[in-house]
C-alpha cells in the first residue's frame, strides 16, 4: 500500500476557490472504484493550511487517481494562483486502522 500526506498553505482570498476545486475532484473520485484508494482532505484551524491524506492499493491506482483531469486542474490552479508555501509531500507507513482499508 502507498500512503501519502500533502500539506500546503494558501492565500486567504484563495481559500473558497481551493475548497470548490477540492469538492470538484472529490466528486470525480467518488465515481471511481474507491475500494482501491482512500482520499481525505482536511483544513487546519488557521483556515489556510490544507492537509491531503491518501492511500492507494498500488502505484497504478495512484497514477490513475492523480491523473484525473479535475485533480490535475486543481493542482495547476493551486500552484499557479493560491500557494503561500510550497506543498510538503510525505510518504507514510500504515500501521493500522479502526476501519477496513485497502489491502
Amino acid at each position: 500500500m502507498i500512503a501519502v500526506q500533502v500539506t500546503y498553505k494558501v492565500k486567504a482570498d484563495f481559500v473558497e476557490e481551493n475548497k470548490n476545486n477540492i469538492n470538484t475532484f472529490l466528486a470525480d473520485f467518488k465515481e471511481m472504484q474507491t475500494s482501491r484508494f482512500l482520499y481525505h482532505v482536511y483544513v487546519k484551524e488557521d483556515g489556510l493550511t490544507f492537509v491531503h491524506v491518501s492511500m492507494y492499493e498500488s502505484a497504478a491506482i495512484q497514477e490513475q487517481v492523480l491523473s484525473t483531469p479535475s485533480f490535475v486542474k486543481f493542482q495547476q490552479h493551486r500552484d499557479e494562483s493560491g500557494l503561500t508555501e510550497l506543498p510538503i509531500i510525505e510518504n507514510l507507513t500504515h500501521l493500522g486502522s479502526s476501519i477496513s482499508l485497502i489491502k
